[in-house]
């Protein structure tokens, strides 16, 4: 069997924090959630896990903040600086139910509406 998914332990909190990475194939990107001490449902599944309720992940104005007030953000860093970043601003929001994930509309990447495959997880990337 494969696993799509990886577990973390923070020890340092008090009670100490678990929660599951995985790799997003619309955003090319990891992503992770905080299951306990509180966060969201997981199944316990690493080749098949299903995450509750939903997962959003925003960066850049997206994500409000800063970079939303001063417009210094990923979109223009190039434009401002004159130096190439890999950075974007982004929304990506998902259901992994099954180790599926379906990407919902408002996804700003090119996955949106679509579901596929949780890929494998790779513990080098």
């Amino acid at each position: 069997m494969t696993n799509r998914a990886s577990l973390w332990i923070n020890e340092n909190t008090s009670p100490p924090e678990r929660g599951v990475h995985f790799r997003c194939p619309g955003c090319n990107e990891t992503h992770g959630i905080k299951y306990e001490p509180t966060g969201w449902g997981f199944n316990g599944d690493l080749e098949k896990p299903t995450f509750t309720p939903s997962v959003l992940v925003r960066s850049g104005h997206y994500a409000g903040g800063a970079s939303a007030e001063t417009g210094k953000c990923h979109c223009n860093f190039e434009e401002r600086t004159g130096q190439k970043t890999d950075y974007k601003c982004s929304i990506c929001h998902s259901f992994v139910t099954d180790g599926r994930i379906q990407f919902l509309s408002d996804c700003t990447h090119a996955l949106a509406g679509q579901t596929v495959d949780l890929p494998p997880w790779d513990e080098t990337k």
